[in-house]
């Protein structure tokens, strides 16, 4: 029996994690279905792989991180902060790895009514045999990059060669010499296609949709830079606020401020203009969307590489797989070796979902068989003292994700404070299905009018069974921490 069982070890469950550490009030325990922690970073090995936001915001803030070697860091680096975090942090006794959650149902101590109490009962595969956990609270934050999505086209699995996910990279996979195919054109694609392009024989990038490109801007982070940083605490906190800050104007265009849009559309076109030479390719990379309706990548080498005469662009998705030829939407015929699918992930649908039944016995699942709902981006009705992390409207389109992770933290360290002032009896915090119904609408009047919500793009932040910006948070990263870090137990029909 412990106060609070953690779903993951990644950047939010560490975070959580590290929290309850501090705080030495709660027993916990930390269940990751993988052989490290990381999650993401853990999972995402692939030729190139980095943040796609500054590096100074892509560490706790308080833990932070004054040495990193480059403006955006390396994948590898990210991984070892967190595993350096676990360590320092005394986490290891809490965590358990290759420990598959299987099902997590709450279960009431009496009849199920609004006044009992309750414990969550988990069950978990090991390699040692079935875990059973039981909890008081369960966090979930199994992040959203966790299932890789594998396209439906039509003799994938037949394709004669290696075929592997950008998001599963097999290191043994050796592709010096080999004619790839390369299928999307998102945050994964831009960065392994320039590290691919001069190893393999021929890279082949299948687009269907273009993707709006501003510099990257990346440099090596000089050693007295370095050095500076490690001796000035407050440098490195100032640093990191003026990032954050930075960053979240540019909420302001997504908004459809203008000059702001206008400015970060002219910022992507010179940027597209000055690397790619007017003519048929510059025409295919020039997206037919707003800018930001889907994320703004960033790169200084992906545009030059397709410019290389061992790498071509395909403009248009690749739609069936004959033995070793790929056939593109276009009819174009491609001979390859080996295909890398640089294809995102299920995001709207979470595998968890179906293995958590709330006070009814219903999966989160059939929860969400209309569309991922949450109050606060944390909770959901029917599932008392159950808190997700990287739920609905917990991703931002424009800045780093640990700002907002960082808030329902804080949210989650309140709900927790709030069941310790009341004691053992305390009743079951479930949010009600009117705080939840205001908190969409909320979330829907910020996202109206904005590029997600009619730019023209279809993403993954829009969840496709009800049509919402389901993932996404429309507005700024201050935003969401002034409205969801602060636990408001009114909103749990509970008192202050």
């Amino acid at each position: 029996m412990v106060d609070v069982a953690v779903i993951g070890a990644g950047v939010a469950g560490l975070a959580t994690a590290i929290q309850l550490k501090r705080r030495g009030r709660e027993s916990f325990v930390v269940l990751e279905r993988g052989d490290d922690v990381g999650g993401t970073w853990r999972d995402n090995t692939y030729p190139g792989v980095a943040c796609d936001v500054p590096a100074p915001l892509y560490a706790y803030s308080f833990r932070p991180q004054p040495a990193w070697t480059h403006r955006y860091a390396r994948g590898a680096q990210v991984q070892e902060y967190l595993r350096t975090s676990t360590r320092e942090e005394g986490l290891a006794p809490h965590v358990r790895l290759r420990t598959d959650v299987l099902d997590a149902s709450w279960e009431s101590d009496d009849d199920g009514g609004v006044d009992a109490g309750g414990r969550w009962h988990v069950t978990a595969a090991t390699p040692d045999g079935v875990l059973r956990v039981r909890a008081r609270v369960l966090v979930t934050a199994v992040g959203r990059f966790g299932a890789p999505h594998t396209p439906e086209v039509a003799g994938l699995d037949g394709f004669s060669g290696p075929v592997v996910h950008t998001g599963r990279w097999d290191a043994r996979l050796d592709l010096r010499g080999l004619r790839v195919g390369v299928v999307g054109t998102g945050a994964s694609a831009v960065q392994v296609v320039p590290a691919l392009a001069g190893v393999a024989e021929q890279v082949v990038v299948f687009q269907r949709t273009a993707p709006w490109i501003v510099p990257r801007g990346d440099a090596e982070v000089a050693p007295g830079e370095r050095s500076a940083l490690e001796r000035d605490p407050a440098a490195v906190a100032a640093l990191r606020a003026g990032l954050l800050a930075e960053l979240d104007a540019g909420i302001a265009a997504r908004r459809r401020h203008r000059p702001a849009l206008e400015a970060l559309r002219a910022r992507a076109r010179e940027h597209l203009a000055a690397q790619v030479p007017d003519g048929p390719l510059r025409r295919a990379l020039t997206p037919a969307y707003e800018v930001g309706c889907k994320r703004v990548l960033l790169s200084d080498d992906y545009y030059p590489t397709l410019l290389r005469s061992d790498v071509a662009l395909e403009p248009s998705a690749l739609a069936r797989v004959e033995g070793s030829t790929a056939v593109a939407g276009s009819g174009a015929r491609h001979e390859l070796d080996a295909l890398v699918l640089a294809t995102g992930f299920t995001t709207s649908t979470p595998p968890i979902a179906a293995r958590l039944h709330g006070r009814s016995g219903l999966a989160l699942a059939q929860r969400w068989a209309g569309g991922m709902t949450a109050y606060a981006s944390t909770a959901v009705p029917g599932f008392p003292n159950l808190f997700l992390l990287g739920g609905p409207h917990a991703v931002l389109g424009h800045s780093s994700a640990i700002d907002v992770l960082e808030a329902q933290v804080e949210h989650v360290l309140g709900a927790l404070e709030h069941l310790r002032r009341h004691g053992p009896g305390a009743r079951p915090l479930e949010v009600g299905e009117a705080a939840e119904a205001a908190y969409l609408r909320e979330v829907d009047a910020l996202a109206a009018d904005t590029v997600w919500d009619d730019g023209g793009c279809t993403s993954w932040y829009r969840d496709e069974r009800s049509g919402r910006l389901a993932l996404l948070w429309p507005a700024s990263a201050a935003e969401f921490r002034a409205r969801n870090a602060r636990f408001d137990p009114a909103a749990y029909g509970a008192a202050s």
